[in-house]
């Protein structure tokens, strides 16, 4: 019963929440005087002082000061936090792709953790949790009200340990999930060249399309992107699904060096900070290392900050084809401030914008084209109840008790290859034949202007008579 009473609060929460913060943004800001502002500090001063010496345990100072500092960055935006030495370093290494854990991106929602993504190949992402999952608890303890970094510290651990999840998805079911934690090591760039599912293997004619599944935005992901356009461009593909689905994003200064690989010119993002005058806008560099070939961005609800940097840049600029569904909609910039003791702070300092100025924050990239992710039905059975087989006194066939045992074995063994997986991710293939669709597009676009200059080249001088 309580459990029940827990997630129903869960849930009803964020909506009283919502209606309080629609009321407080309505409410301008009220600045102190120097003077309330002292007056303020040295109360906060009084405070610790009180509670340090009649709490009825013993005190520890410096979880409270640190908890002070959180709260104080926390009332700002759900993405500022103050980061102890330990987590200053683990947000250093986890930005340089190894880091140990669970392979889980959190963000705060209205005091309840919730899930952004998880990580490609992760704990997390085999044991299937999804974008928009809610954290209710850790080993049994409720972690409503933590902060984002009690709550990373709590998922943390030696590699091997386990550690008890339970999680709430946004159809309000409940499940507990036991996890081992692992050494993550983040991948930030895979590719391929993939072939539609209908596709023969055999056929040398087939188009073949270049794969590039980005799953974050780190310190190499820039370098890794090159590598791999420069390998699928010799394998001469028709055009590239660039993916950033459950991408929770990254470096700012990655996700531009991204958008610029496909951009030959044009404006990729722009940075706008507290002043009006404090906007700073970044341009692609000449040179389209997919050489103009058609692009398709895939998104979905855990693709976020980067990811939708990349996504809008193409985008507003016509380079690309965005489809998915709805992005996270987080449309600000966090910077590191050290305070230079291993401390620092993470703090929002601007908001991003996308070409066209359009701001994503709450919002999200609206795809071109909305492709949810489905299953496909089969229609038709493998085997028909309509056959010889099915007619009265049929011969029977000798062979088929040694298949059937054949295929009960095969089926037991069953696991899905990576062509059977791409055959099932349903928004892989609408993104691929889009490729295709698009290639075959600029194909006509181009015979069609070699026709045109044909003919001027060939028309009479009809001024000679």
């Amino acid at each position: 019963m309580l459990k029940k009473i827990l997630i129903l609060m869960l849930l009803f929460t964020p909506m009283v929440a919502d209606a309080a913060a629609k009321k407080k943004k309505e409410e301008p800001v009220v600045h102190l005087t120097d003077e309330q502002i002292y007056q303020e500090l040295k109360k906060l001063a009084m405070v610790f002082e009180v509670a340090r010496e009649n709490f009825v345990e013993e005190a520890d100072e410096k979880k409270m000061l640190e908890a002070a500092m959180n709260g104080m960055l926390g009332a700002l935006d759900p993405h500022s936090s103050y980061l102890s030495a330990d987590d200053f370093k683990e947000f250093s290494d986890k930005s340089h792709g190894e880091f140990g854990g669970l392979g889980i991106q959190i963000t705060s929602d209205r005091g309840a953790v919730r899930v952004i993504s998880p990580i490609d190949d992760t704990p997390a992402d085999k044991a299937g949790i999804k974008a928009g999952d809610y954290i209710t608890h850790i080993d049994g303890e409720q972690v409503f009200d933590l902060t984002l970094n009690q709550a990373v510290k709590k998922m943390k651990g030696r590699p091997g340990t386990k550690v008890k999840l339970t999680i709430l998805s946004e159809d309000g079911e409940s499940k507990t999930l036991t996890l081992k934690r692992d050494i993550i090591k983040v991948k930030s760039v895979k590719f391929e060249e993939k072939m539609m599912a209908s596709a023969d293997p055999e056929d040398k004619d087939a188009p073949k399309i270049g794969y590039v599944r980005i799953s974050d935005f780190g310190a190499t992901t820039a370098r890794d992107l090159k590598e791999a356009l420069e390998s699928l461009e010799k394998k001469k593909v028709v055009g590239y699904v660039v993916d950033v689905r459950n991408n929770p994003g990254g470096y700012l200064t990655a996700a531009i060096d991204v958008s610029d690989a496909f951009l030959d010119s044009g404006e990729i993002v722009s940075t706008r900070g507290k002043e009006k005058t404090d906007i700073e806008r970044v341009y692609a560099k000449p040179g389209d290392m997919a050489n103009g070939k058609p692009v398709v961005v895939l998104i979905n609800h855990g693709s976020a900050s980067a990811s939708e940097i990349v996504a809008g840049a193409l985008q507003d600029n016509g380079r690309g084809l965005v489809m998915g569904s709805q992005s996270f909609g987080k449309g600000s910039v966090q910077q590191q401030k050290p305070l230079g003791d291993g401390t620092a702070i993470h703090i929002t300092i601007a908001r991003y914008y996308t070409p066209s100025g359009r701001s994503i924050q709450n919002e999200g990239i609206t795809p071109d084209v909305e492709v949810l992710q489905s299953k496909i039905e089969v229609l038709e059975k493998r085997e028909s109840t309509y056959s010889e087989a099915s007619f009265k006194n049929s011969l029977k066939n000798e062979q088929a008790k040694k298949k059937a045992e054949k295929k009960s074995d095969d089926e037991e063994k069953e696991e899905l290859t990576d062509e059977e997986k791409d055959a099932r991710d349903y928004q892989l293939q609408r993104a691929m034949d889009m490729v295709i669709a698009m290639g075959k597009m600029q194909e006509r676009a181009n015979i069609t202007t070699t026709d045109v200059t044909a003919v001027e080249e060939k028309k009479p001088d009809t001024d000679k008579k």
